[in-house]
């Protein structure tokens, strides 16, 4: 079995997760109602999706 030689050293390994980060989540405005949503998801504000109320919200 093949076993490491040397201590990977923080540097290496922390370079090595440098790709790990998560991004910003993205958000866009409702064209119904206003209220930021993110793409391709129900709005929560208003219940509408691609220009039709798919859930009916109580007030």
């Amino acid at each position: 079995m093949a076993v490491p030689k040397r201590k990977t050293s923080p540097s290496r390994r922390n370079m090595r997760r440098s790709h790990h980060a998560l991004s910003p989540t993205p958000f866009q405005e409702c064209p119904n109602c206003g209220e930021l949503k993110q793409p391709h998801h129900l709005c929560g504000g208003c219940g509408h999706y691609n220009g039709r109320e798919v859930v009916e919200i109580q007030a």
